[in-house]
Parts: structure tokens; sequence; C-alpha cells
């Protein structure tokens, strides 16, 4: 985090959008790096999440539930699937897929879930707690955007 600290703070565009996705990419690259020796990404690690706590859902509610396109969904889970984290298995109709983990993807998210929380902690104390709880809410704001 020293590292951090020398170098903050970056000038700011004038352009919110600019700023917002700097931060976003910025963020991003730091729990990448946390979860590298997972193997995971923190992409990977959110849809193996969000396929985890519901064990068992179909592509199309799974797009909806993490907020993007079904094409997306289907191209960022092509590694997982490739890498036998997760299964896809035709749905009750010919029109649905089921996703669910498989033992090797509940293993993976278990490992890369623990580098998570070193992240969240790390995260934590470089905003300190009243300026994470500020950011929360105004991401959450944010996102309210479209819904």
């Amino acid at each position: 985090m020293k590292q951090i600290i020398e170098i903050y703070p970056k000038p700011p565009s004038p352009c919110n959008c600019m700023n917002i996705r700097r931060a976003s990419r910025a963020v991003t690259q730091f729990y990448d790096d946390m979860l590298k020796p997972s193997g995971l990404t923190t992409a990977q690690l959110g849809v193996l999440r969000h396929i985890e706590v519901v064990e068992q859902i179909t592509i199309s509610e799974l797009a909806t539930m993490i907020r993007i396109d079904r094409t997306t969904l289907n191209r960022n889970m092509k590694p997982l699937v490739d890498g036998g984290l997760i299964s896809i298995k035709q749905g009750k109709d010919l029109r649905t897929k089921q996703v669910m983990l498989t033992d090797t993807g509940k293993a993976a998210v278990a490992k890369a879930w623990e580098r998570w929380g070193e992240a969240q902690v790390l995260l934590r104390e470089y905003l300190g707690r009243e300026d994470l709880g500020k950011l929360t809410q105004l991401l959450s704001k944010l996102e309210a955007l479209v819904p």
C-alpha cells in the first residue's frame, strides 16, 4: 500500500465517466493481481460466486443477475467450462440451459474467495471505513441510473 500512497492522487479527468472507468480498471487490476495465485480473474470469480449462491441457474437468469448480455456471459463462461469449473446441461425445455458448479469449480471458488477477502481488507484499509461506505453508497446510486 505504501507505493499506492506515494503516487496518489492522479489528476482527475474533467469527464465523470472517464474517472469512473479509470477507477474501475484500477480496482479490477488490483483484485486480479490479488486473485492471480488462485488462477481466476475477478470477472470469473464473480460468475462462479453467483452460480455458487443459487446452485443452479439458467444462462438467461444468470446474465440478468450479473447485469451483462447473454453473448458476453457465454464468452466469459467458455474458459470456465473448458477448465471444468462449471457444467452446462439442458434445461427443462430445449430453449434453456442450466449452469452449475462442478466440484473443481467449488474448490477454485474457495481458494479465490480467500484471496478476495484479503483484497477486501487491503482496500478497506486504503480507503478507510467511512470513505468506503460513501463509495459503496455512490456506486449503488450510479448503478441505479440503468434499472
